[in-house]
């Protein structure tokens, strides 16, 4: 009996050193790889949500320029940041003109002369109140029946063009008119709305005339 019961008692220990078999491990890698694709996939909502904002707002400050109605395009200005104007493509950071918002609206009913910059050809100085440079200058031809882009040039002449070099990352849009057949097509004309968001809304931080330069 003693001879029977010692196998019987190998076998049981022998059996209970056995390991239980594992659970299943969760695939790292799938649920990393679902992850990133769920990333992605908000990022470009996020981004399709904010060109369709960039395009209301584009829209909206044509139409405010076209009315005159600076009340309106000043509630666009970034509280912030505040705004630039460049006269042509070329964005030149220490002579263009920057309002923060509450300058803007302090001088723009007043007929207080600002200068500009330099207009091209004659190198003499642009000087105008806010009101006249947005009406003669940013606003010379009726844009709101321009070509629409986001982030892409459609026009380019013989001036640099800086714009992505001093504002890197940020959304623009260009609103462009084609020059006529008559004058060999030279006498295109742009306005170029630089963008960025904060608190959830699109803000103007720079406004960017260009157009044919001698």
């Amino acid at each position: 009996m003693k001879n029977l019961i010692i196998p019987i008692f190998a076998l049981a220990l022998l059996t209970g050193c056995k390991k239980t078999p594992e659970k299943p491990v969760p695939n790292v890698v799938d649920s990393m790889a679902l992850a990133k694709e769920k990333n992605i996939e908000n990022t470009a909502q996020k981004k399709k949500t904010d060109e369709a904002a960039v395009k209301v707002a584009n829209d909206l400050i044509l139409q405010a320029l076209k009315n005159k109605d600076y009340k309106t395009f000043a509630s666009f200005i970034h509280p912030e940041k505040g705004i630039s104007f460049s006269m042509y493509g070329f964005v030149n950071t220490k002579e263009d003109q920057h309002f923060s918002k509450e300058d803007f609206e302090k001088f723009q009913p007043t007929k207080t002369l600002f200068t500009w910059g330099a207009q091209d050809g004659s190198g003499d100085p642009y000087k105008a109140s806010i009101n006249d440079y947005l009406t003669k200058w940013v606003f010379s031809k009726d844009f709101t029946g321009s070509q629409y882009s986001l982030n892409k040039f459609q026009a380019g002449g013989n001036s640099l063009n800086n714009l992505k070099e001093i504002y890197p990352g940020k959304d623009f849009t260009e609103n462009y008119i084609k020059g006529t057949e008559k004058n060999g097509e030279m006498d295109w004309k742009t306005i170029r709305f630089v963008f960025e968001e904060f608190q959830g809304k699109q803000y103007l931080v720079a406004v960017v005339n260009d157009q044919w330069t001698i």
